[in-house]
């Protein structure tokens, strides 16, 4: 077998014209082989600014690896390391387009052998994923329609929401939303009384309407700097907090090490750390107590497979960083049910949104807070054909590219 061309697609899935950071350009690759077998995969960069980049370097990648043997997956991710020169220097965008050409060669391969990618990653260790209700502080679904919460209650309201669901979990950032009292709302520390007890509030007010039994993610953006997440962890430790994720800058291990030294509670990142190379030192350090790796930034399915297996040599937990299209979502149900190590599975507020949910043939979504995983072969997940008709397609054939 041998691949033929790579197709690079910006799907039209809504706000691709936006200027702000909640502009939602999914790219997207699929490698087509001379056997028909075709197989999909996702660049992390559908949100932020980044996705032009992202197509881009695909396109580049591409031109490397044409005429291949898709079935060489370790290969492949090697020559795309090694023999591209800034393979190897790393980053956002480069291990982006990495992961979505190593996700779409599983795919490849699945199809292939004729079973899930999950088969390919070990076999299938859990059958049901459990899963939480991910940036409450946007709102949820149709229940509620603001699209920024302030007062306590509202955080009280949408807790209620996603309970009524089937969820005994959910995740906010309890501080990127400022109050509406007026006064200064600066996030980097030392902070204002007023901020710390606004934060206190929301999470309570959440910790009341969800009883003990209910687990609370706080999410940070890595918006706050060491002092403020220390500060934010002091105030929230009596609530219960189930873990504290990228509370400070995502690739600066040291401000985590004195983070761990002031809290006991669980702390987490990985959504921007990117191969094996980015994660050693924090394993090192023993500061994340979970790992997130975003299959479409890290390195892709292969390489997220061995940082959870380094993961599990240091005892920390995964749970798979997954806010993009529904092949985002597919790629990480499929690791997901393979890993020993597995804690729970992110279903972000993005996925509830109906243009992002049409995109692809399957709609899947969890049933009474957990995932059952697909057990269709590759991935399990594809584009429809009316989306791929409205997708900007640049096509990679014989290292040249060319636009349909």
């Amino acid at each position: 077998m041998k691949i033929t061309s790579i197709d690079v697609l910006q799907l039209p899935s809504g706000n691709n014209g936006a200027t702000t950071r909640g502009a939602w350009s999914p790219v997207l690759v699929r490698i087509n082989t001379d056997e028909g077998i075709c197989g999909w995969g996702e660049a992390g960069l559908a949100y932020g600014k980044g996705w032009r980049a992202g197509l881009g370097m695909i396109q580049d990648f591409a031109e490397q690896i044409i005429g291949m043997n898709p079935m060489k997956i370790e290969q492949i991710w090697e020559t795309i390391f090694r023999k591209t020169f800034w393979g190897m220097g790393g980053g956002t965008v480069v291990s982006a387009g990495m992961s979505a050409i190593d996700i779409a060669l599983l795919d490849v391969k699945g199809k292939a052998l004729g079973v899930p990618v999950y088969e390919l990653l070990g076999g299938k260790t859990n059958e049901e994923l459990r899963t939480y209700a991910s940036q409450v502080q946007f709102g949820w679904g149709n229940r509620v329609t603001k699209q920024q919460l302030d007062d306590p209650e509202e955080y009280a309201d949408v807790t209620r929401a996603v309970i009524e669901e089937g969820y005994d979990c959910v995740k906010v950032d309890p501080i990127i939303v400022p109050d509406q009292s007026g006064k200064s709302w600066k996030i980097h520390g030392p902070l204002q009384k007023h901020v710390i007890q606004r934060v206190y509030d929301r999470v309570a007010a959440m910790r009341e309407a969800g009883g003990e039994e209910l687990d609370i993610i706080i999410e940070m953006h890595s918006n706050t700097d060491t002092t403020a997440a220390i500060q934010v962890a002091e105030a929230l430790e009596p609530l219960r907090i189930f873990y504290y994720e990228e509370p400070v800058h995502p690739l600066n291990v040291e401000n985590f090490v004195e983070l761990k030294k002031k809290t006991k509670i669980p702390i987490a990142s990985g959504e921007r750390i990117y191969t094996r190379q980015g994660y050693r030192q924090f394993f090192e350090k023993r500061v994340l107590d979970v790992v997130q790796p975003d299959l479409c930034l890290c390195g892709g399915l292969s390489e997220a497979k061995k940082i959870c297996d380094m993961a599990w040599l240091y005892d920390s937990n995964v749970q798979i960083h997954v806010c993009g299209s529904p092949i985002s979502k597919a790629a990480a149900l499929q690791i997901e049910a393979a890993i020993p190590n597995f804690l729970i599975h992110e279903h972000h507020q993005r996925a509830l949104n109906p243009v992002n949910r049409a995109t692809c043939k399957y709609d899947y979504q969890p049933e009474n807070g957990g995932y059952k995983v697909p057990d269709l072969p590759g991935l399990g997940q594809e584009p429809t054909e009316e989306c791929i008709a409205k997708a900007n397609i640049v096509t990679v054939a014989s290292g040249m590219p060319y636009m349909k």
